[in-house]
């Protein structure tokens, strides 16, 4: 039986980006995760300015399309606000995961193809169970296998939503378009948001965001001006999708298992910052094992996550509420505040 210092379960971005820390640190590091390759996911592909620095530490520099801001539209009305922190960075996912799987490969990470079914805590750290047949034995263990969860639902972490609360969705779609703007941008409609991300100089990712019963092909349509921009562009990747959100813990740890990413809970993607939280999350986790003190990264997770929790909360009340049609006029007649929110983001 293999022994680590840290298993990580999910190989997606955050997961590789806690492996690498893991490794920067001088710990030993193991990914199990089930899916072969490059792994795609729907997501805005958007990389907030806060987010580069984070890659760049670990070493990783994807190739992408520099953003300068966002903006929001609605109906007639616009409001746009360019980084104050920096450049952010549209990156294709399946980019995005090549270039961490290289770091991590030349770090000497260990990737196993499995999915864990079980893990089992012992004298000196936990043993893995995995669908091969073999068991892994780690010090500490990572959870960053996405919104559900398995390990954080076996441990007893999260938290029932009620029933009454609003699930939502995202589809994802790239077109071989050249892109019309430096920023990302915005589309609220009554149900729904499309957020615009230039990922290349020829191509462009289509994200929608709504309830279970949202149209992508309606959605778009319903936007006479996005609609004309796609008019006649040809699909560039396969239609995809993610959800539902909201997912919510109770706790981000438990004994010698930490929970990062979507994992450890995830409100909405309306912000679209959910990977700078996740490299943000992978970063003080390690530094809590390298510590010793695990049950400290509770905190150290409130810390970081502190201000998207706040803010997207806020977001999401009001975009559910019968003010939902008036955030982008209200925030066109108050730039500033749209600013502060989006530099308060972007970090």
């Amino acid at each position: 039986m293999n022994n680590y210092d840290v298993i990580v379960v999910g190989g997606g971005p955050v997961g590789m980006a806690a492996a690498i820390e893991a490794r920067l640190s001088g710990l030993s590091a193991v990914v199990v995760e089930p899916r072969s390759g490059v792994i795609d996911k729907a997501c805005g592909e958007g990389l907030m300015p806060g987010a580069i620095p984070l890659l760049a530490r670990l070493g990783v520099f994807p190739k992408g399309r520099d953003l300068a801001g966002v903006t929001y539209r609605s109906g007639g009305h616009a409001v746009s606000h360019r980084f104050s922190s920096g450049v952010g960075k549209g990156v294709r996912r399946t980019e995005l995961h090549g270039s961490l799987r290289s770091r991590s490969e030349g770090l000497g990470v260990v990737f196993v193809e499995a999915s864990v079914s079980s893990v089992m805590e012992t004298e000196s750290g936990l043993v893995a169970s995995c669908s091969n047949g073999k068991s892994i034995q780690g010090r500490y263990l990572i959870a960053a296998d996405g919104l559900h969860s398995g390990i954080a639902k076996a441990a007893g972490l999260v938290r029932d939503l009620s029933p009454k609360r609003t699930k939502r969705f995202g589809i994802r779609q790239h077109f071989h378009v050249a892109p019309w703007s430096e920023f990302i941008e915005v589309f609220y409609t009554k149900t729904a948001e499309v957020y615009i991300t230039p990922v290349s100089e020829d191509q462009v990712g289509v994200a929608v965001l709504g309830p279970k019963s949202t149209d992508f092909d309606e959605t778009i349509a319903g936007i006479p001006e996005l609609a004309g921009r796609l008019r006649g562009a040809s699909p560039a990747s396969q239609r995809s999708g993610a959800g539902s959100f909201p997912q919510l813990t109770t706790a981000r740890t438990k004994g010698r298992i930490l929970l990062v990413g979507d994992a450890s809970g995830y409100v909405d993607a309306i912000t679209g910052e959910g990977l700078r939280l996740g490299f943000a999350q992978a970063r003080v986790a390690i530094e809590c094992i390298l510590s010793g003190k695990p049950a400290s990264y509770e905190r150290a997770w409130r810390r970081v996550s502190r201000d998207f929790r706040v803010l997207t909360g806020g977001l999401i009340s009001a975009a559910n509420s019968p003010i939902r049609m008036a955030i982008v006029p209200l925030a066109s007649r108050l730039p500033w505040v749209f600013g502060l929110v989006v530099n308060r983001l972007a970090r």
